[in-house]
């Protein structure tokens, strides 16, 4: 991952944000690293975690229909629907709302990138899913600002 510090800062943070596993969680800790501005920070997080979203939404399924046909991705494309029905069990159950409450919590195998693949095989609609996604996205960057900025005051107490 080396090759992430030789761009600009900020296009550093919205291609860790765009990137699934770091997402928003990995971009707002790289640009307190790299000493941006937090709200400066937060928005670019923000936006870059929001990209692949509607691609995701809706190449997905007709991707994986296509590329199905081939034994190899045929295993894959089951196990990760398998996989991200049994993590979004919240998401069938309440939808839309279930959507923003799983891609807030910023925690590994939660986020936008499984948000997506379980709003598109649950079939949510996609205005539901837009704003879910959003919504999903600004209370897990409060969270995750939050719990940075409580990190860098108590290093700052410890010095």
């Amino acid at each position: 991952m080396e090759w992430i510090f030789k761009l600009p800062k900020e296009l550093s943070v919205i291609v860790v944000a765009m990137l699934p596993i770091f997402e928003l969680r990995g971009a707002i800790p790289l640009g307190f690293y790299l000493e941006m501005p937090l709200v400066k920070t937060f928005i670019l997080a923000a936006v870059g975690n929001f990209i692949p979203v509607i691609p995701l939404y809706f190449l997905l399924l007709p991707i994986s229909n296509i590329l199905s046909r081939t034994p190899l991705f045929k295993a894959f494309f089951d196990w990760l629907f398998s996989h991200t029905k049994k993590r979004a069990d919240i998401v069938q159950r309440y939808e839309a709302l279930g959507l923003m409450l799983f891609v807030a919590i910023p925690l590994p195998i939660t986020g936008v990138w499984t948000g997506t693949v379980a709003a598109a095989i649950f079939k949510i609609r996609f205005k539901y899913t837009i704003l879910a996604i959003i919504f999903g996205i600004i209370i897990a960057g409060f969270i995750v600002t939050t719990l940075c900025l409580l990190g860098k005051l108590g290093w700052e107490m410890a010095k």
